[in-house]
């Protein structure tokens, strides 16, 4: 049995702190999966990718409004996919180059590891040549998460994708149904649909991307409801599903059939920390599988830290990365210990359109009992929506009535993931609605002016 320093499970945002202020430690790292984690393998960096090609797409197909006819002869799938994975494959074999052959104090376990006793591992390699076991002084638990498969497409025995395997698939589907009314289900139905797929989504609930701001998240499925790039079915569950010589048929509970050539699970993704059997080390869980962290990132076992989709409530890599800042730094100032902020998470789904948002719902502020006020500004009336003949785009910002502070902002539209960034810094800074539309200049005429009137329009 080995003993290290430190042992870290996972090679995301787990591996990212692992500086020169560790060189003098004996330090292991264990990867089960492809090394690199979540993000950069078959999350956020690759499907931004493949909706980028799929915007330009669109921006094609809707260039006629502005008097630029213009047409797509071909989607080059394959052009596309090996685009994106030829930029990605060898940043993950870089990465694991590095650790392997030039992190002299890293040693590098390829297995799935679990926990037989307070930081004690057991690591079933991949290559199934046998186990290791490890000891160590201090434990990073930064084992990320996987698709979640609902009971009865694991049952059925059909053939599917999930977000982790959709993005390599050899041949664009003719039909693709899609299970899911999330962020994962949104960006993927843009990404297939712009690339000329027939895109079913099934959804559960009675609105997509329900877990944002109503007014965000109705306007939304309106859009996804009236438009023609995608059938949208609300309210709605698989009953049963079957493979056939031509695809696979589902049987949904309204009665419908829906046939599809490539069935996608997108109905959200599940901690990992079930597969590392906690229990034996002493590791607290919340009742959604998800690891007990306290504001430092320490778990309920002593020497023991866990980080990212393994006990982050965000599935986010930002959040990620600065969840792995602190345990960097905790890890090696235990009489200095420094607090996660996550006071102001924003995040942003990539669709069609851009939706992005950062602190409290007008829900939340209702159950808390906040006194608050809200304005929603258009993007149509400002110039540059002029410009981009905009009719649906919305900029909705929550501020507390009297005080002026900012308690949430939610958008909808293009380039949304990037205006709200100066509503995070302003949350993040204690800048108020009036001195934040005030203090400063806005570009005339730039999108960024659709902030400035909806600051300027609340009645604080």
């Amino acid at each position: 049995m080995r003993h290290h320093d430190l042992v870290v499970i996972g090679t995301g945002s787990g591996n990212t702190f692992l500086d020169e202020r560790y060189a003098d430690k004996d330090v292991a790292l264990v990867e089960h999966g492809v090394f690199g984690g979540t993000c950069l393998n078959v999350g956020c960096i690759p499907t931004k990718m493949y909706v980028y090609a799929a915007d330009v797409a669109e921006h094609v197909r809707r260039a006629a409004k502005y008097g630029v006819d213009a047409s797509i002869e071909k989607i080059r799938w394959s052009d596309i996919r090996d685009r994106v994975f030829g930029r990605i494959d060898p940043i993950s074999a870089g990465g694991r180059e590095y650790r392997v052959r030039r992190s002299p104090n890293v040693t590098v376990y390829f297995g799935h590891a679990s926990f037989t006793g307070p930081r004690t591992l057991r690591v079933e390699r991949t290559d199934g040549s046998g186990a290791d076991e490890l000891t160590a002084d201090q434990v990073v638990v930064a084992a990320g998460g996987r698709p979640m498969i609902p009971t009865v497409v694991a049952k059925s025995g059909i053939p599917y994708e999930t977000s982790d395997t959709v993005m390599r698939m050899d041949e664009l589907p003719r039909r693709l149904a899609v299970i899911g009314g999330g962020y994962i289900a949104a960006e993927f139905a843009h990404v297939f649909s712009a690339l000329g797929s027939t895109v079913t989504l099934v959804v559960r609930g009675s609105r997509l991307l329900k877990s944002h701001d109503e007014t965000i998240s109705k306007a939304y499925t309106d859009l996804a409801v009236r438009g023609s790039r995608v059938d949208v079915k609300l309210s709605t569950q698989v009953r049963s599903a079957e493979r056939t010589a031509a695809g696979v048929v589902l049987e949904l509970d309204d009665g419908e059939t829906l046939e599809a050539d490539v069935v996608l699970v997108a109905a959200g993704r599940v901690p990992n920390g079930d597969r590392l059997n906690l229990g034996a080390a002493g590791i607290g869980t919340h009742s959604d599988g998800r690891i007990e962290v306290d504001r430092f990132q320490r778990t309920s076992a002593e020497g023991v830290w866990a980080l990212g989709d393994v006990s982050s409530p965000w599935q986010l890599k930002h959040v990620a990365n600065r969840e792995a800042k602190v345990v960097g730094h905790n890890l090696l100032h235990p009489d200095d210990l420094i607090e996660i902020d996550h006071r102001f998470v924003p995040s942003a789904v990539f669709t069609d359109p851009q939706v992005a948002s950062v602190g409290k719902t007008e829900e939340q502020c209702r159950l808390a009992g906040i006194d608050y006020v809200t304005k929603v500004q258009r993007y149509g009336d400002v110039a540059f929506g002029w410009a981009m003949e905009d009719t649906t785009s919305i900029c909705k910002i929550i501020a507390e009535r009297g005080t002026g502070r900012l308690l949430g902002a939610h958008l909808m539209g293009p380039e949304a993931s990037s205006l709200i960034q100066p509503l995070i810094q302003a949350m993040a800074f204690g800048l108020h609605a009036r001195e934040m539309a005030t203090g400063q200049y806005w570009i005339h005429p730039a999108l960024p002016e659709v902030v400035e009137n909806a600051l300027l329009g609340l009645d604080i």
